[in-house]
């Protein structure tokens, strides 16, 4: 359990690195106008973001990791048995939720009628 929480761990973080590039993004806003108060644009911020990356990366990764061991510590302490395992759960829980999301935005747009609708008066078209 240790090596799975630590490998959780440690893919999170390689994870995170390939996909959120800080020097990027710290480029990108200052090229747009863009800035974080009390940061210089540039190095600066490239710094500031990467620090407050990884703040939010180790909890996230704890987290995720916690998940992932729960069911395997609930199944030797209280002798339960599991049809499915943390992963398993992130992920059934994560498409539930992107589900979801993709019908309330289905709604949301079905009974959109627009800028225009507003404007016109009722009973002439």
């Amino acid at each position: 359990m240790f090596v799975y929480s630590a490998l959780i761990i440690l893919f999170t973080f390689v994870y995170t690195a390939l996909v959120f590039n800080p020097n990027d993004l710290a480029e990108n806003m200052k090229k747009y106008g863009g800035f974080i108060p009390g940061r210089k644009p540039g190095k600066s911020t490239a710094n500031y973001i990467e620090k407050v990356l990884v703040r939010v990366t180790l909890p996230g990764s704890l987290f995720l990791a916690i998940i992932a061991i729960l069911p395997m510590i609930m199944m030797r302490r209280a002798n339960l048995n599991f049809y499915f395992g943390g992963t398993s759960l992130l992920i059934v829980v994560g498409v539930a939720l992107e589900t979801l999301r993709q019908i309330e935005t289905h709604l949301l747009m079905r009974h959109y009628e627009g800028f225009l609708a507003k404007g016109r008066i009722r009973g002439r078209r």
